[in-house]
């Protein structure tokens, strides 16, 4: 992990872990809230039962945070996962109704939370292509 990296792991990486560790036990009505609006957005996880996907949900959660967290993951891994996630995350704001205006990509009241996570898709290619290219670069 570069130097440069770290304010950036150090932030996403505690921020994803703790949303992970407080959806630990996460049951009944509020397993099946989070399950309804994945299956949404991605209807093949209507074939997990919801309390399944919720502990599978934190459990996922949890590693990427403390992937970001350590420096022994190298970044373009890091930076791959943390893509993958805010990509689903972005999947789900573009097809959960009421999230954005009609005919528009800008976010309701509603939708303003989850809108912004398309900064862990812009965070995750910074790490990758940082990664990438670092070893090309002239100093």
């Amino acid at each position: 992990m570069r130097l440069t990296h770290t304010p950036l792991r150090l932030t996403i990486g505690a921020f994803i872990l703790n949303s992970g560790l407080s959806k630990r036990g996460l049951e009944g009505e509020a397993a099946q809230a989070v399950h309804g609006m994945a299956v949404g957005a991605l209807p093949q996880l209507g074939q997990i039962e919801p309390n399944r996907f919720a502990k599978l949900l934190s459990r996922g959660e949890t590693a990427l945070g403390a992937a970001l967290l350590v420096p022994f993951v190298p970044s373009l891994l890091a930076g791959a996962a943390l893509t993958a996630f805010g990509a689903g995350l972005v999947q789900l704001y573009l097809k959960t109704p009421g999230l954005r205006e009609a005919n528009s990509l800008r976010p309701t009241q509603a939708g303003t939370g989850i809108a912004k996570d398309v900064w862990l898709v812009g965070a995750g290619l910074t790490l990758m292509l940082d990664s990438l290219t670092h070893g090309r670069r002239r100093h």
